[in-house]
């Protein structure tokens, strides 16, 4: 009964989901380097896969190099943890009007043992996922920025 009474009252306050339109035509340039590919597969993912370039709406992201941090040493002075953090900035154009810009940033700590092997795997996974998150907060930043944007225009 209650989540009837909550649907009720949402429905009635002019509540509207982001993706209720799929407004997701977002085109996203060649971003450098191999966590850029990344990246930006990741974003196309997000925005239902990758769009020709005269999309309506145009997303442009630099990648910065990823940062490693020293998270924990041992008394040897040996790092036993890790953080690597990546930043991005973004500009979304509509038509090549620019209607948003921002910086996210993200960031994931990762053990870090003697062994090479592990501690690439460890490192690439890190990375991985930190990549994940960077497109998560950026392709959700957009779609708020589009959702906005469309509805203003209306």
């Amino acid at each position: 009964m209650k989540k009837i009474l909550i649907l009720v009252a949402l429905c009635g306050c002019g509540f509207r989901p982001m993706f209720a339109d799929n407004n997701t035509n977002i085109f996203v340039p060649v971003i450098n380097g191999i966590n850029g590919i990344e990246l930006r597969n990741a974003l196309n993912t997000k925005f239902g896969g990758p769009h020709e370039n005269g999309a309506p709406y145009t997303l442009r992201v630099t990648l910065k190099n990823p940062i490693t941090k020293y998270k924990a040493l041992e008394p040897t002075g040996d790092a036993t943890w890790q953080e690597i953090y990546l930043s991005a900035n973004y500009v979304l154009e509509h038509n090549g009007e620019k209607i948003a810009s921002g910086t996210e940033v993200a960031s994931e700590s990762y053990t870090f043992v003697r062994y090479l092997v592990a501690a690439n795997a460890s490192y690439n996974n890190a990375v991985a996922n930190t990549i994940t998150v960077l497109a998560d907060k950026i392709g959700t930043r957009v779609i708020a920025e589009i959702s906005e944007y469309e509805t203003i225009k209306k």
